[in-house]
């Protein structure tokens, strides 16, 4: 089999000029092709449907001649048919849920879980962490990628990695409290129920030994990064990946400057497509995530349509470009009476109501004819019921002048809605199906 050509150290490719990343993603890209070509049935049966080889690649741009990969290909050819090395070859197997139909499964050869952990490391210290720092990791362990993954990076870099997994929110608190980790990965709507945890057993949740804060597997807005930083008193920074293409470490954001995720281009490779025409949108311009990996043995992915929207930018940390901070998913768009709106967008709005907490919940229904929305949404502990009802009509204002929507609002007393110990269900979908 064709392997991948050595690594490069991580310092040097994250400071490489422009000229340099693009030769290297060219050669990887090319030997990625070819290897899902010889390897995986699906991609020569959708390249030889659509007329092209693997030698059509010239230059990058060329690229956009090659068939999407989506969700729904995966799962056609569950649970095996997407690997492209024999089973002898195949270290681990991952795989999401499944909640919406058959799970995405994933595998990883030895040397794609080196080059795993070597790229959550590199995030890792991206963010500010630090061989010899504690990092205490509230991901789920299993299936799901985020905590082994986590796991091993942390590792890799070497920090001392305290392996929580989710959930025990209790137990939670008081590991932090007794072992004092110097940073945590977790995802930020779970921090926000241990920081309810903390206050509850009367821990400042300031006062921790806690610096560091990597957030990931959720859509979260800059007003959630001032919340978390504000009340906890650390840098909370942003970490992408999924399952598909390889796990948490894709893309980080680097503590120095806080303006976007750099994407590990010698790993991966970055397109913006119009979500509805599939045209390769240039840089700077929102539109849909999509991924080609550059060095994955076992799961090679093509143009894998992540269902993200964001855009691309140039570097700054690093020379490696910057994808936004995600603003939503096209699958949780919420379409209501012609308007188009995210999940993220109410949150930005609650978090600048002094009386509301950003535990919140959007429930779609259709008692009628038409579909209506009602966000219901926590007060903080020190509202008053006066304080409920003028939050309520604050927030209703804030959604009808600057989205376009009348929508009805609920204030819950604190603690009212259901915690995740994972990702955060922000939307609730009550409309009859039939």
């Amino acid at each position: 089999m064709t392997t991948v050509q050595d690594r490069p150290t991580i310092g040097a490719i994250e400071h490489a000029s422009r000229d340099e990343i693009s030769a290297l993603q060219l050669d990887r890209l090319r030997w990625s092709l070819q290897h899902a070509y010889d390897n995986v049935p699906h991609y020569r049966a959708s390249f030889d449907a659509v007329g092209v080889h693997p030698s059509d690649l010239r230059d990058l741009a060329d690229l956009a001649k090659f068939p999407f990969t989506a969700k729904a290909d995966l799962r056609a050819n569950y649970p095996y048919g997407m690997f492209a090395v024999p089973h002898e070859k195949i270290s681990r197997i991952h795989a999401s849920s499944g909640t919406t139909g058959r799970p995405t499964v994933v595998g990883y050869t030895t040397r794609d879980l080196d080059h795993w952990a070597d790229l959550v490391a590199r995030s890792l210290y991206a963010a500010g962490v630090r061989a010899g720092d504690k990092v205490h990791v509230a991901y789920g362990y299993g299936l799901f990628t985020g905590g082994l993954g986590a796991h091993y990076g942390a590792e890799r870099l070497g920090a001392t990695v305290i392996p929580m997994s989710g959930g025990m929110t209790d137990r939670q608190v008081q590991l932090i409290e007794d072992f004092r980790p110097d940073a945590i990965m977790v995802t930020p709507s779970y921090m926000l129920t241990l920081v309810d945890a903390m206050v509850a057993k009367g821990i400042d949740p300031a006062a921790t030994s806690l610096r560091t804060g990597v957030f990931g597997a959720e859509p979260w807005t800059e007003q959630m990064r001032v919340e978390i930083e504000q009340q906890l008193a650390i840098d909370a920074v942003d970490i992408y990946g999924l399952s598909e293409v390889m796990g948490p470490g894709v893309a980080m954001e680097c503590i120095e400057t806080k303006d976007g995720l750099h994407i590990w281009e010698d790993h991966f490779y970055p397109e913006i497509v119009d979500p509805v025409t599939g045209d390769v949108l240039p840089d700077g311009e929102e539109g849909e995530l999509v991924f080609t990996s550059l060095t994955k043995e076992a799961f090679p992915i093509v143009r894998y349509r992540t269902r993200d929207l964001t855009r691309l930018l140039p570097g700054t940390a690093r020379t490696m470009r910057r994808m936004q901070k995600i603003t939503g998913r096209t699958d949780d768009m919420i379409i209501l009476r012609g308007v188009n709106l995210f999940p993220t967008q109410i949150e930005e709005l609650i978090l600048t109501i002094p009386a509301l907490a950003p535990q919140f919940q959007c429930v779609l229904a259709r008692p009628g004819r038409m579909d209506t929305l009602t966000v219901r949404v926590e007060a903080r502990g020190e509202a008053t019921n006066e304080d409920h009802a003028a939050a309520a009509a604050s927030l209703q204002k804030l959604v009808k002048n600057r989205i376009g929507v009348t929508i009805a609002v609920e204030v819950l007393e604190p603690t009212s809605l259901e915690r995740s110990i994972g990702k955060a269900r922000r939307l609730i979908d009550n409309r009859p199906t039939g």
